[in-house]
């Protein structure tokens, strides 16, 4: 891996010494699959403490918030904080807001970080090492939705700015730098920025400049743009080509989806939430209702996410461990049945751990 250690060193705020940890399992299969990465940082021996705190739909059914300020208070007072997964009403719900959403607006985590690498499982393309770096704060994403002609016509407000473009701009040239320096300064520094600014002239041409700009500061590190459409489908064919992805909140969501396609699937996808200050890591995948509390549910994307969160805290040799296991596990054909495996989420669980030795 080399994402932890450059999110780590971006970040270079987090002091040594004991770490508080809030676990947020959220909804569906959050509830088995935080509690799985909680037994493997607690089996580390690094003195972590844990906060367990609530957020998520059934959190809103009994409370009436998805996100109580309660959580909210103590996560401010935590090193760092793994989640789960959200589940979503069917329809919309007066006073309902995606807690995921409002946790990255309060704690300001303005950037999605999502590692794409080659795994040892079957139909996963070989020699892909990316990262996708997501702006997390605004595009659609900022829920500025209305209908009109008496519901007929319904309009989604888009909104980007050149702020919140340059700063995501910066941690992608960011990360390219410090991923090339983990690599020993072998192989290409790259950042491709992803657009559509050939249709959406004024959004994605603002982001596209702002982005173009910020490469200015940046002369160590090659620079291309591809628009979306062309990027999802270079992706699939070439995804060994790319180094760091950097594009708007949307297209960021979509092609990091893709490229977990492309590298062992979803079930062990990791992310992590950024900030100046603050890391929420979080496996990238839904809430699986369908599975949830069948004991089924993979929790390798949870493990990984867990690690990402170590990287942040400077421990660089215990990420390194959690993802060797990780990876030793699933060359010795331990798999969970979204990986085509008969192991339920404990028995992965245990596969990581004695790997963890």
């Amino acid at each position: 891996m080399t994402t932890d250690r450059a999110l780590a060193q971006s970040h270079n705020n987090v002091q040594k010494g004991r770490r508080r940890i809030a676990l947020i399992p959220g909804d569906g299969v959050g509830l088995e699959v935080v509690p799985a990465a909680e037994r493997v940082l607690a089996a580390l021996g690094l003195g972590l403490e844990f906060v367990r705190l609530d957020a998520g739909w059934e959190t809103f059914r009994r409370e009436g918030n998805a996100l109580p300020e309660a959580t909210l208070a103590a996560l401010r007072q935590c090193d760092g904080a793994l989640f789960g997964a959200v589940s979503s009403p069917s329809q919309r719900t007066p006073g309902y807001s995606s807690p995921i959403l409002g946790m990255r607006k309060a704690l300001d985590l303005y950037g999605n970080l999502r590692p794409a690498q080659s795994a040892p499982v079957d139909g996963c393309a070989p020699g892909v090492d990316l990262l996708i770096v997501r702006e997390n704060t605004e595009c659609l994403y900022v829920k500025q939705e209305r209908l009109e002609q008496d519901g007929r016509r319904a309009v989604a407000e888009r909104v980007i700015t050149a702020e919140a473009s340059q700063r995501i701009a910066r941690l992608a040239f960011e990360q390219a730098r410090l991923r090339r320096e983990a690599r020993d300064g072998v192989g290409r520094s790259l950042v491709t920025v992803v657009h559509k600014a050939n249709v959406l002239a004024v959004s994605d041409g603002l982001f596209r400049e702002a982005c173009l700009a910020v490469a200015q500061a940046y002369p160590d590190v090659e620079v291309e743009e591809q628009l979306v459409d062309s990027m999802a489908y270079r992706l699939v064919r070439e995804p060994q080509r790319y180094d760091v992805v950097v594009a708007p909140n949307l297209y960021g969501d979509i092609l990091s989806d893709v490229a977990a396609a492309l590298t062992g699937g979803l079930g062990i996808a990791p992310s992590a939430n950024v900030g100046d200050r603050f890391v929420l890591a979080e496996p990238v995948h839904g809430s699986a209702p369908d599975i949830a509390g069948q004991g089924v549910a993979n929790p390798v994307a949870a493990i990984r996410s867990a690690a990402l969160l170590l990287g942040y805290l400077g421990e660089h040799e215990a990420a390194g461990a959690v993802e060797g296991a990780v990876r030793r596990a699933l060359q010795k054909g331990a798999a969970t049945r979204d990986m085509g495996g008969a192991l339920g989420t404990d028995e992965m669980t245990a596969a990581v751990l004695a790997e963890l030795g």
